[in-house]
């Protein structure tokens, strides 16, 4: 995998590359950080989207999202897996765990890999 990827409009342009765990020389980025920054984004905005309807502060929420590349017992392929760690400052943490919980409901890239996808969510 290499190569150029870039929005119809412009704003995104950057460069393919194999990871180095891969084999590839790393010296680009790959799908998977791709999938990692739109998981985020988009766990983000229905983290806010909950905490206003719940009246919570989330102004200073921060969402951090690592996948992995892994083999797939099922059939000797890869597999992904994702771990959500999110930071809310100015909330209690069962407040925080509540508004996560749904947040992870609502999110479309959630709702998209479910049972598909091994997800762990967690306030940090």
């Amino acid at each position: 995998m290499s190569g150029h990827a870039e929005s119809e409009d412009g704003l995104l342009a950057l460069e393919l590359a194999m990871p180095q765990e891969l084999g590839g020389r790393g010296q680009g980025t790959n799908p998977e950080q791709l999938f990692a920054a739109g998981y985020a984004a988009c766990f983000h905005g229905a983290l806010a989207l909950v905490a206003r309807k719940m009246r919570v502060d989330a102004s200073k929420a921060t969402v951090t999202c690592a996948v992995t590349l892994g083999r797939d017992p099922a059939d000797g392929g890869y597999k992904l897996a994702t771990e959500l760690k999110v930071e809310m400052p100015n909330s209690e943490r069962e407040t925080s765990e509540q508004v996560v919980a749904q947040a992870h409901q609502l999110c479309p890239y959630s709702k998209a890999i479910a049972g598909n996808i091994d997800v762990k969510v967690a306030v940090v």
